[in-house]
């Protein structure tokens, strides 16, 4: 059975972990990554920011973060989703997609936006499928980035 719930203290070192491992398999770690996920807390959630985990038999198993953002015309950032490899192809992903977006709409907002990159092929379905577009034009700190994207809510 698979649980959404919210970050809890107990799970931060299960927040590096579910991000760390795919970011390492296709990229490198960077600045950026090391602050959110070193420091979930401070640079998501004490700014007005959620996480979600997806729980399978009471294991994090899936991790997804709405960040507040600056960027004009958007609320949030939608990052540091992941799921494990062992639980990958269970619907997870889209779970916590659907679950992260209601908790943007009960937060009031309208604009979503995310970055990736193309080589996250299965990401790239999964943000599709939600309903997230293309879009050109927005700065990133990451260099792995080559593809933006935004939801109208």
């Amino acid at each position: 059975m698979i649980e959404i719930v919210a970050y809890h203290d107990h799970f931060k070192d299960a927040f590096k972990a579910l991000n760390q491992w795919w970011i390492e398999k296709y990229f490198k770690m960077e600045k950026m990554d090391y602050q959110s996920l070193d420091h979930p807390k401070e640079y998501i959630l004490d700014k007005g920011g959620h996480i979600l985990f997806a729980l399978l038999n009471k294991e994090p198993v899936g991790v997804c973060a709405l960040i507040p953002t600056s960027l004009q015309g958007y609320d949030y950032e939608l990052a540091k989703m992941g799921v494990s490899p062992k639980a990958q192809g269970k619907g997870i992903g889209l779970l916590l997609g659907q679950a992260i977006l209601e908790k943007a709409k009960s937060s009031g907002a309208k604009k979503i936006y995310l970055e990736s990159s193309t080589v996250l092929g299965p990401a790239i379905f999964l943000y599709k499928k939600l309903g997230f577009k293309e879009v050109l034009g927005i700065p990133s700190p990451y260099s792995r980035c080559n593809i933006q994207m935004e939801l109208e809510l």
